[in-house]
């Protein structure tokens, strides 16, 4: 068996939070029967990260099919509380968490909020915040009414997270927390998206909200803040539009 070696260049424990999400992941897959795998760990300090090494190649229809299948499967185990009992990561940022049963609290403070305090242009940060402090009560409401329960979510659910090789489909580098099913879901928006069969088999086995668009881009402002406070200005629009879309809602 081939062995990946991920290494660490912050003196920081986001590796240790990555091989705690991925046992976790793992756990709840193998509980529900999923054909869904989690590369096996062979061991991880705060400087590397070893694991499986996946031999990828280009999904097939019938692996997206899949995919859509057992995450619909993977979404449907509801949890009694929302966040997680420890921080992780997302990116190289660090992701607060703690658990409760106020999902529209958690992610408007944890996730939405928590990203704005950390932006370093003063004049920016200000705006945002106004926006939110504005729409508070509104958008924590809407949270809480349209999300039935709290899922174990992926976190960090893009194209590149995912592998595949000929026979089985692997989840690598989540950012996990319970949360409502329908962040993963937006995510799998961003950067090309996943191919019809993946979103037409998801829904056919649990269906989007009614309100999942306008979730869509409230969630996957959560990630354009984290890549704008990560890579810089090239997201900022993507901000923007998303703090402009709060105060049409």
């Amino acid at each position: 068996m081939e062995i990946f070696c991920k290494k660490n260049h912050i003196n920081n424990d986001s590796l240790i939070k990555e091989s705690k999400g991925l046992e976790l992941l793992e756990e709840i897959l193998l509980s529900s029967n999923s054909s869904i795998k989690i590369p096996r760990v062979y061991s991880v300090d705060r400087k590397e990260l070893k694991i499986e090494k996946i031999d990828s190649k280009i999904s097939t229809s019938q692996h997206m099919k899949r995919l859509g299948i057992e995450l619909a499967k993977l979404h449907k185990i509801e949890f009694p509380d929302f966040g997680l009992s420890y921080d992780n990561y997302i990116g190289l940022n660090l992701q607060k968490n703690i658990l409760t049963d106020n999902w529209g609290e958690f992610f408007f403070t944890y996730r939405l909020d928590f990203q704005v305090q950390m932006i370093k242009n003063k004049n920016i940060k200000d705006e945002f915040e106004i926006i939110l402090k504005k729409y508070k009560k509104r958008l924590i409401d809407f949270f809480n009414d349209t999300t039935k329960h709290a899922s174990l979510v992926h976190g960090d659910l893009w194209s590149g997270n995912v592998l595949f090789d000929q026979d089985s489909i692997y989840l690598i580098d989540p950012a996990v927390y319970y949360g409502d099913r329908e962040v993963d879901i937006a995510m799998t928006h961003m950067f090309g998206g996943f191919s019809n069969d993946f979103y037409e088999n998801y829904n056919l086995n649990y269906p989007l909200s009614y309100e999942y668009e306008t979730k869509e881009i409230l969630y996957n402002l959560y990630h354009y803040l984290n890549h704008y406070n990560l890579f810089g200005n090239s997201y900022l629009s993507s901000c923007i539009r998303g703090f402009e879309f709060i105060n049409k809602i």
